[in-house]
């Protein structure tokens, strides 16, 4: 077997791992890849080929034609315990009209900051106490990609309390839209209101248009 048999045989056992995952997306952490017996020196040899880009320190993205990428896809695997939030999910709500120029993210306070050290995809976190992100959560799907975020009661009350750092427009917009819309549940934007200890600032914020 000459040389480019032998990284083509290395590529195709990737390929062949990915075909028989259930959720096929782009992205593989070195360890994935050291257990179908890939080491750094093949790996090396695949990044060198251009079957591999390295997207961050231990994590590689598969560059092959025939299998879809999409950000999602990436953000999914990478951040599986981020909640999708802020500007990215008023998006996704309709709240806003404003197509987000990042993933907007909220994640553990106490994770490690060099995971969003990144180039791609552009990814913004919002850092809160562990206790915060598991209540007021859903799933949506991007590009074919289910991801947790916050209910647009959630949504509402994060907003709120990022009031000082979001653009004056889209807060009005999305206060107004949340207002308008009928799938609201302001007994759960209250019970929020509460866990958040900002009960005072939501109903001075929203109370009028009630």
């Amino acid at each position: 077997m000459n040389d480019i048999e032998k990284w083509k045989v290395k590529f195709e056992r990737i390929l062949e791992y990915k075909r028989n995952e259930s959720n096929r997306n782009m992205l593989m952490k070195r360890s994935e890849l050291q257990g179908l017996k890939l080491y750094q020196k093949d790996i090396n040899e695949l990044v060198e080929k251009g079957c591999l880009e390295k997207v961050r320190q231990g994590w590689y993205q598969i560059v092959y034609r025939d299998v879809e990428m999409n950000e999602a896809s990436l953000i999914a695997a990478m951040f599986p315990d981020g909640v999708i939030c802020m500007y990215t999910a008023l998006f996704y709500y309709r709240y806003s009209d404003r197509t987000p120029l990042d993933w907007d993210i909220a994640i553990d306070r106490d994770t490690s900051k060099s995971r969003f050290k990144i180039d791609y995809p552009y990814v913004k976190p919002y850092y809160m106490e562990k206790n915060h992100l598991e209540y007021g959560v859903t799933e949506a799907t991007f590009e074919d990609v289910k991801m947790k975020i916050f209910d647009r009661d959630r949504l509402l009350c994060e907003c709120i309390k990022n009031e000082n750092k979001m653009d004056k427009e889209t807060y009005n917009k999305a206060i107004q839209a949340y207002i308008n819309d009928s799938n609201k549940s302001i007994s759960n934007l209250i019970k929020y209101a509460k866990q958040r200890n900002m009960l005072k600032k939501v109903s001075e914020r929203i109370g009028v248009w009630l």
